[in-house]
């Protein structure tokens, strides 16, 4: 009678600890499904990544080579305005053709007027480096409103903020070079990269949540 009984309670916490683990698994699962991103979301936020970390990269590459005088100064400035179209074309699936040219254009006064401020700079002409760097805000302005209008979870004021501290950080590294302190121009541009890599995240997002049915 007495091993009748402890079978039957082993036999009660073998079942008890069993629907335990279905419970705590199936609760596991709902949490992870919630949290899945559709093949088409995880191509959406890579591709946004990559041409935004791009961005950063030949950025860097550019301002290098035309302080430094380098040879490959045009080459380098060429990829770098081919980012601009590379960016342009993440857009095109959700926006269409001309919207995603007009971000392209818009991006490519952004490198051209950073191009003039790198050379002002150079030349340590301080009065046409704060009239340029005025203009450089008005285009992030007018880059921020047309997102915008583009998609309304991309708030005016964050997306202005987010190129503003981008257009800072630029700034700093150009003094860093321009200083010759190497190390903190590497250290900035790790902070850009990272500065980067979170702006295209909250495109990328604001754009699965205005189309749904295309994730």
């Amino acid at each position: 009678m007495k091993n009748k009984w402890l079978v039957a309670l082993v036999m009660m916490l073998v079942l008890g600890l069993t629907q335990t683990a279905v419970s705590v698994q199936a609760q596991a699962g709902v949490t992870k499904e919630a949290g899945c991103f559709s093949p088409k979301m995880v191509q959406l936020k890579s591709d946004m990544q990559r041409v935004w970390i791009d961005h950063t990269i030949w950025t860097r590459s550019y301002i290098v080579s035309a302080l430094s005088n380098l040879p490959d100064q045009q080459d380098v400035l060429g990829r770098l305005l081919r980012n601009q179209q590379d960016i342009g074309a993440v857009f095109k699936p959700y926006y269409g053709e001309a919207a995603g040219n007009k971000l392209a254009e818009l991006l490519t006064e952004h490198i051209q007027i950073a191009g003039k401020i790198v050379a002002a700079a150079k030349t340590g002409n301080q009065a046409e480096v704060k009239k340029l760097q005025a203009d450089w805000h008005a285009n992030a302005d007018n880059i921020a409103t047309f997102l915008n209008k583009l998609n309304p979870n991309w708030p005016f004021k964050a997306v202005q903020e987010m190129l503003y501290t981008h257009l800072q950080l630029i700034t700093d590294l150009v003094l860093d070079i321009l200083k010759g302190d190497w190390e903190a121009s590497i250290a900035v541009t790790d902070k850009n990269e990272d500065h980067m890599i979170h702006l295209a995240d909250i495109l990328s997002m604001g754009i699965v949540q205005q189309f749904p049915e295309k994730f």
